[in-house]
């Protein structure tokens, strides 16, 4: 490993999927902050890795330029044969994001989300939903402003447009002195986006997911005293707990079995978010609450104390 007055080397490996990426950017940037990591993100498809590769652990010719790493990141199944083959590359540590395939033994650490029931073991951290990148607010506006954002059908909750758009109907209605932002996501239905579409008005902004950019929903939330989101992506329902705004749930119907909706779920309990049926208690002006939801910044603490331990008083050093 480089030695203590250097910055550690982490290679992000990546499958280029939104969600996948945004777990590897918020670990990295906590890792950034503690360590003073420097980043490396790496495609995973411009390296294809044959399957004995990924079998035996044999890296494939990685770019010249790239500095050796120390601890490796992978996030995404379509990382996870590039991951394997480069276990044994120099004294790297080798970390995976979410439940993978093959068996945790074949890495140094896994980051996975509590409610995909791993069984605990001292290599393995448990987070309340996905790693993300906000950061939670200092303080909240005071500005009546809410956030709604809607996502779209998946296989944890049962769709229904009528229900979604009447809730975000009621919300206006019942708070007409507020100023509301709405925007759909990528599985948004056709049909709902234009339902959306309709309730444009001085008063409420409709911003359709095109229109936005990465820092869209982190500058969004700063702005928000409430927020409001379908409890469908646990990604967009933790992004939200994380801002430290307010959060609700609208209401969808869960399947059975679901480990998202079985996620969303601990969240309630905890008190991080709220349900439909207690808006009033999401929409009051109110102190700020005790309990944060910051995993990313957790997770990255884990991470720097069992494998970039050598590292965490330069990481001191380079915040002073």
């Amino acid at each position: 490993m480089s030695n203590h007055s250097q910055a550690p080397v982490v290679w992000l490996l990546t499958d280029n999927k939104p969600g996948h990426k945004n777990q590897l950017k918020g670990l990295g940037n906590r890792l950034r902050v503690l360590t003073g990591a420097a980043l490396y993100w790496i495609s995973a498809e411009e390296y294809p890795v044959p399957l004995w590769r990924a079998l035996l652990g044999v890296a494939p010719a990685m770019d010249t330029a790239l500095p050796k790493p120390d601890l490796i990141v992978a996030a995404g199944t379509g990382t996870h044969r590039l991951l394997l083959a480069l276990r044994r590359l120099g004294k790297a540590k080798t970390l995976v994001l979410m439940k993978p395939a093959f068996p945790l033994g074949w890495v140094d650490g896994a980051i996975i989300p509590a409610h995909d029931e791993v069984k605990p073991a001292n290599n393995i951290l448990h987070t309340e939903g996905v790693i993300n990148t906000i950061t939670p607010l200092a303080r909240l506006t005071s500005k009546p402003e809410a956030l709604i954002l809607v996502g779209g059908r998946s296989e944890h909750f049962d769709w229904d447009d009528d229900a979604i758009l009447n809730q975000v109907s009621d919300l206006i209605a019942r708070y007409p002195q507020w100023r509301w932002t709405i925007t759909d996501s990528r599985r948004t239905p056709e049909t709902t986006s234009e339902r959306l579409a309709e309730l444009q008005s001085p008063k409420i902004s409709v911003v359709h997911h095109t229109r936005t950019h990465d820092d869209w929903l982190s500058h969004q939330l700063a702005a928000s005293r409430a927020v409001w989101v379908t409890p469908d992506s646990i990604s967009m329902v933790c992004e939200a707990a994380t801002s430290g705004v307010p959060t609700g749930l609208l209401s969808l119907n869960a399947r059975a079995n679901s480990r998202v909706a079985n996620g969303v779920k601990r969240l309630t309990e905890r008190g991080l978010i709220a349900h439909w049926a207690d808006h009033a208690s999401v929409m009051a002006e109110q102190a700020e609450r005790h309990e944060r939801l910051w995993e990313a910044d957790r997770a990255a603490r884990w991470v720097a104390g069992n494998y970039l331990a050598a590292f965490q008083q330069s990481g001191k050093e380079a915040r002073q």
